[in-house]
Protein backbone atom coordinates (compact mmCIF):
# COMPACT_ATOMS: atom_id res chain seq x y z
CA UNK A 1 0.00 0.00 0.00
CA UNK A 2 1.34 3.42 -0.95
CA UNK A 3 2.29 5.65 1.97
CA UNK A 4 0.79 9.10 2.31
CA UNK A 5 3.81 11.41 2.06
CA UNK A 6 3.40 14.10 4.68
CA UNK A 7 6.85 15.52 3.88
CA UNK A 8 5.48 16.72 0.54
CA UNK A 9 2.43 18.30 2.18
CA UNK A 10 4.57 20.17 4.74
CA UNK A 11 8.34 19.87 4.54
CA UNK A 12 8.65 21.55 7.96
CA UNK A 13 6.47 18.95 9.71
CA UNK A 14 8.61 17.32 12.40
CA UNK A 15 6.02 15.47 14.50
CA UNK A 16 3.03 13.36 13.38
CA UNK A 17 0.84 10.37 14.27
CA UNK A 18 -0.02 7.43 12.04
CA UNK A 19 -1.03 3.78 12.08
CA UNK A 20 1.46 0.93 11.65
CA UNK A 21 0.56 -1.09 8.54
CA UNK A 22 3.33 -3.69 8.65
CA UNK A 23 6.41 -4.73 10.61
CA UNK A 24 8.85 -7.33 9.29
CA UNK A 25 12.20 -8.57 10.62
CA UNK A 26 15.15 -7.61 8.45
CA UNK A 27 18.86 -8.39 8.62
CA UNK A 28 19.67 -5.10 10.35
CA UNK A 29 16.44 -4.26 12.20
CA UNK A 30 12.70 -4.15 11.55
CA UNK A 31 11.11 -2.76 8.40
CA UNK A 32 8.02 -0.75 9.34
CA UNK A 33 5.45 0.86 7.04
CA UNK A 34 2.89 3.46 8.11
CA UNK A 35 -0.32 4.80 6.64
CA UNK A 36 1.33 8.23 6.50
CA UNK A 37 4.80 9.53 7.30
CA UNK A 38 6.85 12.70 7.56
CA UNK A 39 10.08 10.68 7.16
CA UNK A 40 11.64 11.44 3.78
CA UNK A 41 13.11 8.30 2.14
CA UNK A 42 16.56 8.35 0.56
CA UNK A 43 16.49 9.47 -3.06
CA UNK A 44 17.55 12.10 -5.58
CA UNK A 45 20.92 12.68 -3.91
CA UNK A 46 19.29 13.41 -0.54
CA UNK A 47 19.71 11.05 2.41
CA UNK A 48 16.67 9.64 4.17
CA UNK A 49 15.44 11.05 7.46
CA UNK A 50 16.16 9.55 10.86
CA UNK A 51 14.27 9.99 14.13
CA UNK A 52 11.91 7.93 16.31
CA UNK A 53 8.56 6.12 16.17
CA UNK A 54 7.07 5.86 19.68
CA UNK A 55 10.60 6.33 21.00
CA UNK A 56 12.03 3.52 18.82
CA UNK A 57 14.99 4.75 16.79
CA UNK A 58 14.51 4.96 13.02
CA UNK A 59 17.94 4.39 11.52
CA UNK A 60 17.09 5.11 7.88
CA UNK A 61 14.25 5.30 5.40
CA UNK A 62 13.79 4.26 1.79
CA UNK A 63 10.94 3.88 -0.68
CA UNK A 64 9.75 0.61 -2.19
CA UNK A 65 6.90 0.60 -4.73
CA UNK A 66 5.36 3.73 -3.25
CA UNK A 67 5.66 2.57 0.37
CA UNK A 68 8.13 4.31 2.70
CA UNK A 69 10.14 1.72 4.65
CA UNK A 70 11.31 2.80 8.11
CA UNK A 71 14.26 0.70 9.34
CA UNK A 72 13.70 0.57 13.11
CA UNK A 73 15.83 -0.75 15.95
CA UNK A 74 12.85 -2.58 17.54
CA UNK A 75 9.48 -3.93 16.34
CA UNK A 76 6.23 -1.96 16.43
CA UNK A 77 2.75 -3.46 16.79
CA UNK A 78 0.79 -3.65 13.54
CA UNK A 79 -2.38 -1.55 13.82
CA UNK A 80 -1.03 0.57 16.66
CA UNK A 81 -1.10 4.36 16.49
CA UNK A 82 2.44 5.72 16.76
CA UNK A 83 3.96 9.16 17.11
CA UNK A 84 6.80 9.94 14.75
CA UNK A 85 9.46 12.56 15.43
CA UNK A 86 12.07 13.30 12.79
CA UNK A 87 15.54 14.73 13.42
CA UNK A 88 14.39 18.16 12.28
CA UNK A 89 17.69 20.03 12.55
CA UNK A 90 19.21 17.52 10.13
CA UNK A 91 16.16 17.66 7.84
CA UNK A 92 16.20 21.47 7.76
CA UNK A 93 19.94 21.54 7.01
CA UNK A 94 19.35 19.18 4.09
CA UNK A 95 16.49 21.33 2.80
CA UNK A 96 18.78 24.37 2.92
CA UNK A 97 21.43 22.46 0.99
CA UNK A 98 19.02 21.07 -1.59
CA UNK A 99 17.22 24.34 -2.33
CA UNK A 100 20.56 26.18 -2.51
CA UNK A 101 21.82 23.61 -5.01
CA UNK A 102 18.78 24.25 -7.21
CA UNK A 103 19.52 27.99 -7.27
CA UNK A 104 23.17 27.48 -8.25
CA UNK A 105 22.37 24.79 -10.84
CA UNK A 106 19.68 27.01 -12.36
CA UNK A 107 22.04 29.98 -12.64
CA UNK A 108 24.79 27.89 -14.25
CA UNK A 109 22.30 26.33 -16.66
CA UNK A 110 21.02 29.75 -17.73
CA UNK A 111 24.45 31.40 -17.98
CA UNK A 112 26.58 28.62 -19.42
CA UNK A 113 24.15 25.97 -20.66
CA UNK A 114 25.61 23.49 -18.15
CA UNK A 115 23.52 20.53 -17.09
CA UNK A 116 23.69 18.97 -13.64
CA UNK A 117 24.80 15.36 -14.22
CA UNK A 118 25.45 14.32 -10.61
CA UNK A 119 24.59 15.50 -7.12
CA UNK A 120 25.66 14.30 -3.69
CA UNK A 121 24.73 15.83 -0.36
CA UNK A 122 27.52 15.01 2.12
CA UNK A 123 27.74 15.60 5.84
CA UNK A 124 29.48 18.97 5.37
CA UNK A 125 29.30 19.95 1.70
CA UNK A 126 27.40 19.33 -1.52
CA UNK A 127 29.19 18.16 -4.66
CA UNK A 128 27.56 18.88 -8.02
CA UNK A 129 28.85 17.62 -11.36
CA UNK A 130 28.20 19.64 -14.53
CA UNK A 131 28.76 18.68 -18.15
CA UNK A 132 30.39 21.99 -19.09
CA UNK A 133 33.53 23.93 -18.24
CA UNK A 134 33.01 26.48 -15.46
CA UNK A 135 36.09 28.68 -14.82
CA UNK A 136 36.88 28.96 -11.08
CA UNK A 137 37.24 32.73 -11.40
CA UNK A 138 33.49 33.13 -12.08
CA UNK A 139 32.51 31.53 -8.74
CA UNK A 140 32.34 34.85 -6.81
CA UNK A 141 29.95 36.26 -9.41
CA UNK A 142 27.77 33.12 -9.37
CA UNK A 143 27.82 33.10 -5.57
CA UNK A 144 26.72 36.74 -5.42
CA UNK A 145 23.78 36.08 -7.74
CA UNK A 146 22.79 32.96 -5.78
CA UNK A 147 22.77 34.85 -2.49
CA UNK A 148 20.74 37.58 -4.17
CA UNK A 149 18.06 34.94 -4.72
CA UNK A 150 18.24 34.03 -1.03
CA UNK A 151 17.85 37.63 0.12
CA UNK A 152 14.77 38.13 -2.07
CA UNK A 153 13.03 35.44 0.02
CA UNK A 154 11.32 34.00 -3.06
CA UNK A 155 8.64 31.32 -2.66
CA UNK A 156 9.74 27.77 -3.49
CA UNK A 157 6.86 26.11 -5.32
CA UNK A 158 6.42 22.32 -5.51
CA UNK A 159 3.61 20.74 -7.55
CA UNK A 160 2.59 17.95 -9.92
CA UNK A 161 1.51 19.31 -13.31
CA UNK A 162 -0.98 17.33 -15.37
CA UNK A 163 0.18 15.35 -18.42
CA UNK A 164 -1.29 18.14 -20.54
CA UNK A 165 0.55 20.90 -18.66
CA UNK A 166 3.95 19.20 -18.40
CA UNK A 167 5.13 19.58 -22.04
CA UNK A 168 4.75 23.37 -21.81
CA UNK A 169 6.95 23.66 -18.70
CA UNK A 170 10.69 24.31 -19.42
CA UNK A 171 12.11 22.28 -16.54
CA UNK A 172 15.56 20.80 -15.93
CA UNK A 173 15.87 17.02 -15.67
CA UNK A 174 18.71 14.50 -15.94
CA UNK A 175 16.50 12.10 -17.94
CA UNK A 176 13.16 11.85 -19.70
CA UNK A 177 10.33 11.40 -17.20
CA UNK A 178 6.79 10.10 -17.37
CA UNK A 179 3.96 11.58 -15.30
CA UNK A 180 3.53 12.14 -12.48
CA UNK A 181 6.50 14.53 -12.41
CA UNK A 182 7.09 16.71 -9.35
CA UNK A 183 8.27 20.19 -10.29
CA UNK A 184 10.21 22.46 -7.93
CA UNK A 185 10.35 26.10 -9.04
CA UNK A 186 12.22 29.11 -7.70
CA UNK A 187 10.87 32.03 -9.74
CA UNK A 188 13.46 33.60 -12.01
CA UNK A 189 16.17 31.13 -11.03
CA UNK A 190 15.23 27.49 -11.54
CA UNK A 191 12.54 25.05 -12.58
CA UNK A 192 13.48 21.42 -12.08
CA UNK A 193 12.01 17.94 -11.70
CA UNK A 194 12.84 16.87 -8.15
CA UNK A 195 11.61 14.42 -5.51
CA UNK A 196 13.44 16.02 -2.56
CA UNK A 197 12.32 18.22 0.31
CA UNK A 198 12.79 21.98 0.09
CA UNK A 199 12.45 25.14 2.12
CA UNK A 200 9.22 27.14 1.76
CA UNK A 201 11.05 30.33 0.74
CA UNK A 202 14.63 31.06 -0.30
CA UNK A 203 15.28 33.24 2.75
CA UNK A 204 15.30 30.06 4.86
CA UNK A 205 18.51 28.99 3.05
CA UNK A 206 20.31 31.83 4.83
CA UNK A 207 23.63 31.64 3.00
CA UNK A 208 25.18 30.01 -0.08
CA UNK A 209 28.96 29.54 -0.23
CA UNK A 210 30.74 28.15 -3.30
CA UNK A 211 33.94 26.44 -2.18
CA UNK A 212 35.68 25.12 -5.29
CA UNK A 213 35.39 24.27 -8.99
CA UNK A 214 37.63 21.57 -10.47
CA UNK A 215 37.77 19.73 -13.79
CA UNK A 216 35.96 16.40 -13.62
CA UNK A 217 35.27 13.91 -16.43
CA UNK A 218 35.31 16.55 -19.12
CA UNK A 219 33.09 18.88 -17.12
CA UNK A 220 33.26 20.61 -13.75
CA UNK A 221 32.70 19.49 -10.17
CA UNK A 222 31.61 22.23 -7.77
CA UNK A 223 31.71 21.99 -3.99
CA UNK A 224 29.36 24.22 -2.04
CA UNK A 225 27.61 24.58 1.30
CA UNK A 226 24.40 26.28 2.35
CA UNK A 227 22.68 27.48 5.49
CA UNK A 228 23.88 26.14 8.83
CA UNK A 229 26.57 24.01 7.18
CA UNK A 230 27.97 27.02 5.30
CA UNK A 231 28.00 29.00 8.55
CA UNK A 232 29.85 26.18 10.35
CA UNK A 233 32.48 26.01 7.60
CA UNK A 234 32.95 29.78 7.58
CA UNK A 235 33.23 29.88 11.37
CA UNK A 236 35.91 27.16 11.26
CA UNK A 237 37.79 28.99 8.50
CA UNK A 238 37.51 32.31 10.36
CA UNK A 239 38.87 30.73 13.54
CA UNK A 240 41.84 29.29 11.63
CA UNK A 241 42.45 32.65 9.97
CA UNK A 242 42.30 34.40 13.35
CA UNK A 243 44.99 32.06 14.67
CA UNK A 244 47.12 32.74 11.59
CA UNK A 245 46.69 36.50 12.02
CA UNK A 246 47.84 36.24 15.64
CA UNK A 247 50.84 34.08 14.69
CA UNK A 248 51.90 36.54 11.97
CA UNK A 249 50.89 39.68 13.93
CA UNK A 250 48.86 40.68 10.89
CA UNK A 251 45.37 42.05 10.37
CA UNK A 252 42.79 39.34 9.82
CA UNK A 253 42.22 40.70 6.29
CA UNK A 254 45.95 40.61 5.46
CA UNK A 255 46.95 37.06 6.43
CA UNK A 256 47.51 36.03 2.80
CA UNK A 257 50.12 38.74 2.29
CA UNK A 258 51.71 37.90 5.65
CA UNK A 259 51.93 34.23 4.65
CA UNK A 260 53.50 35.19 1.30
CA UNK A 261 56.17 37.28 3.06
CA UNK A 262 56.87 34.46 5.50
CA UNK A 263 57.20 31.99 2.63
CA UNK A 264 59.70 34.27 0.90
CA UNK A 265 61.69 34.57 4.13
CA UNK A 266 61.70 30.81 4.66
CA UNK A 267 62.78 30.22 1.06
CA UNK A 268 65.70 32.59 1.54
CA UNK A 269 66.65 30.89 4.82
CA UNK A 270 66.43 27.44 3.22
CA UNK A 271 68.68 28.61 0.40
CA UNK A 272 71.19 29.97 2.92
CA UNK A 273 71.01 26.80 5.03
CA UNK A 274 71.54 24.63 1.95
CA UNK A 275 74.73 26.55 1.21
CA UNK A 276 75.96 26.19 4.79
CA UNK A 277 75.05 22.48 4.82
CA UNK A 278 76.99 21.94 1.61
CA UNK A 279 80.08 23.52 3.17
CA UNK A 280 79.69 21.36 6.31
CA UNK A 281 79.33 18.24 4.15
CA UNK A 282 82.48 19.17 2.25
CA UNK A 283 84.39 19.48 5.52
CA UNK A 284 83.14 16.09 6.76
CA UNK A 285 84.03 14.51 3.41
CA UNK A 286 87.58 15.93 3.54
CA UNK A 287 88.12 14.22 6.90
CA UNK A 288 87.55 10.84 5.21
CA UNK A 289 90.01 11.39 2.36
CA UNK A 290 91.32 8.05 1.00
CA UNK A 291 89.92 6.10 4.00
CA UNK A 292 88.23 3.46 1.85
CA UNK A 293 84.83 2.26 3.06
CA UNK A 294 83.20 4.74 5.50
CA UNK A 295 80.31 4.43 7.97
CA UNK A 296 79.10 7.82 9.19
CA UNK A 297 76.23 8.90 11.48
CA UNK A 298 74.90 12.46 11.34
CA UNK A 299 71.96 13.88 13.31
CA UNK A 300 69.03 15.80 11.92
CA UNK A 301 69.35 15.17 8.18
CA UNK A 302 66.52 14.83 5.70
CA UNK A 303 66.56 11.94 3.23
CA UNK A 304 68.01 14.33 0.63
CA UNK A 305 70.63 15.49 3.13
CA UNK A 306 71.66 11.88 3.83
CA UNK A 307 72.12 11.27 0.10
CA UNK A 308 74.07 14.50 -0.45
CA UNK A 309 76.46 13.78 2.44
CA UNK A 310 76.99 10.20 1.24
CA UNK A 311 77.76 11.51 -2.24
CA UNK A 312 80.27 14.04 -0.87
CA UNK A 313 82.04 11.38 1.24
CA UNK A 314 82.11 8.89 -1.65
CA UNK A 315 83.92 11.50 -3.77
CA UNK A 316 86.75 11.62 -1.21
CA UNK A 317 86.99 8.26 0.56
CA UNK A 318 87.79 6.01 -2.39
CA UNK A 319 85.33 3.33 -1.25
CA UNK A 320 81.69 2.94 -0.24
CA UNK A 321 80.12 5.73 1.82
CA UNK A 322 77.34 4.59 4.19
CA UNK A 323 75.57 7.52 5.87
CA UNK A 324 72.82 7.14 8.51
CA UNK A 325 70.67 9.76 10.23
CA UNK A 326 67.95 9.17 12.83
CA UNK A 327 67.62 7.58 16.26
CA UNK A 328 67.52 4.17 17.91
CA UNK A 329 63.85 4.65 18.78
CA UNK A 330 62.64 6.00 15.46
CA UNK A 331 64.95 4.23 13.04
CA UNK A 332 67.53 5.58 10.60
CA UNK A 333 67.38 6.92 7.06
CA UNK A 334 70.37 5.67 5.09
CA UNK A 335 72.20 6.08 1.82
CA UNK A 336 74.99 3.91 0.39
CA UNK A 337 77.03 5.39 -2.47
CA UNK A 338 80.07 4.12 -4.36
CA UNK A 339 81.63 5.18 -7.65
CA UNK A 340 82.27 1.66 -8.84
CA UNK A 341 80.95 -1.86 -8.29
CA UNK A 342 77.38 -2.86 -7.42
CA UNK A 343 75.76 -2.06 -4.06
CA UNK A 344 72.48 -3.90 -4.61
CA UNK A 345 73.47 -7.09 -2.77
CA UNK A 346 74.87 -5.08 0.14
CA UNK A 347 71.58 -3.16 0.27
CA UNK A 348 69.53 -6.38 0.30
CA UNK A 349 71.69 -7.95 3.01
CA UNK A 350 71.55 -4.80 5.14
CA UNK A 351 67.77 -4.32 4.96
CA UNK A 352 67.25 -8.00 5.78
CA UNK A 353 69.57 -7.85 8.79
CA UNK A 354 68.44 -4.44 10.07
CA UNK A 355 64.68 -4.66 9.43
CA UNK A 356 64.74 -2.10 6.67
CA UNK A 357 63.32 -1.15 3.33
CA UNK A 358 64.97 0.50 0.38
CA UNK A 359 66.49 0.12 -3.04
CA UNK A 360 67.93 2.08 -5.90
CA UNK A 361 70.61 1.78 -8.55
CA UNK A 362 73.86 -0.23 -8.54
CA UNK A 363 75.89 2.76 -7.29
CA UNK A 364 73.28 4.24 -4.93
CA UNK A 365 71.02 2.49 -2.40
CA UNK A 366 68.66 4.51 -0.21
CA UNK A 367 65.96 3.71 2.36
CA UNK A 368 65.29 3.27 6.06
CA UNK A 369 66.15 0.69 8.75
CA UNK A 370 64.59 -0.01 12.15
CA UNK A 371 67.70 -0.83 14.16
CA UNK A 372 69.92 0.65 16.86
CA UNK A 373 73.19 2.39 16.09
CA UNK A 374 75.15 -0.47 17.65
CA UNK A 375 73.42 -3.01 15.39
CA UNK A 376 74.26 -0.95 12.31
CA UNK A 377 77.90 -0.67 13.39
CA UNK A 378 78.06 -4.41 14.05
CA UNK A 379 76.65 -5.20 10.59
CA UNK A 380 79.31 -3.14 8.83
CA UNK A 381 82.09 -4.40 11.14
CA UNK A 382 81.29 -7.97 10.08
CA UNK A 383 81.68 -7.02 6.40
CA UNK A 384 85.18 -5.56 6.63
Amino acid sequence: METRKLYYEDSHLSRFTSAVLSCAKAADGWEVTLAATAFYPEGGGQAGDSGTLNGVRVRSTREREGAVIHLCEAPLEVGAEVTGVIDYDLRFARMQQHSGEHIVSGILNRRYGCHNTGFHMGADVITIDFDGVIPPQVLPEIEAEANGAVWQNLPVGCWYPSPEELPAIPYRSKKALACPVRIVEIPGYDCCACCGTHVAATGEIGLIKLLSAVSFRGGTRIEMACGSQALALLNAAFDQNRQVSQAFSAKITETGEAARRMNELLSAQKYRMAGLEKRVFAGIAESYGNRGNVLHFEEGLSADGVRELADAIADKCGGTAAVFSGSDGGGYAYCLIAHQGDLRQLGRDMTAALHGRGGGKPLCQQGRVQAAKGEIEAFFADRK
